[in-house]
């Protein structure tokens, strides 16, 4: 297949803290090796600090998507269609953008959770994981994978959650976990 040099796709999954982390990491090693990097995110409203820090690194653009105005529990079936049509466009958006700009490297944060969530159609994610140019290095982060994502990447590393603060009341902190 010819993928020794970009190509492959990642999943970072699992219930433990790190899997944007992860993702970020990524990101910042190829925008210091000179690749172009486009991040977007799923079910997050685009204003972590580690966002503020990607925006700051040569040839990563991060790309906001249009924050839900609820959890996705809290929506109803109507609203969840709505989402999921609008998440839709702006990937495939996203996908003419990397194509057009010849990106090197496509992150979606949360694309697990999302079609998890029911706010994301994976059957538009696997066809494009199918078709994607063939040098793009994708990644994909979330809880659960199905097992056409798994089949379909060449990385799956699961973060499992054994300990964690917030079991024990300490909420998110600015800088560690936001």
């Amino acid at each position: 297949m010819g993928k020794k040099d970009l190509g492959l796709i990642h999943i970072y999954c699992g219930e433990g803290k790190g899997k944007t982390t992860c993702s970020v990491g990524l990101t910042v090693r190829a925008s210091a090796y000179g690749h172009k990097v486009l991040f977007m995110q799923f079910l997050k409203p685009g204003t972590s600090s580690e966002l503020k820090a990607l925006r700051t690194l040569p040839g990563v653009t991060v790309v906001n998507t249009t924050p839900t105005k609820k959890f996705t529990f809290m929506m109803t079936d109507e609203e969840k269609a709505e989402v999921r049509a609008r998440n839709a466009k702006e990937f495939l958006e996203v996908v003419e953008q990397a194509k057009r700009e010849e990106v090197n490297m496509l992150v979606m944060d949360e694309t697990l959770g999302a079609i998890e969530a029911g706010v994301l159609d994976e059957d538009i994610i696997v066809e494009f994981l199918q078709n994607k140019p063939e040098k793009l290095e994708v990644v994909m982060t979330g809880r659960y994978p199905s097992d056409r994502l798994v089949e379909l990447a060449d990385y799956v590393s699961r973060l499992d959650k054994v300990k964690h603060p917030y079991d024990a009341g300490i909420p998110a902190r600015a800088g560690i976990e936001d």
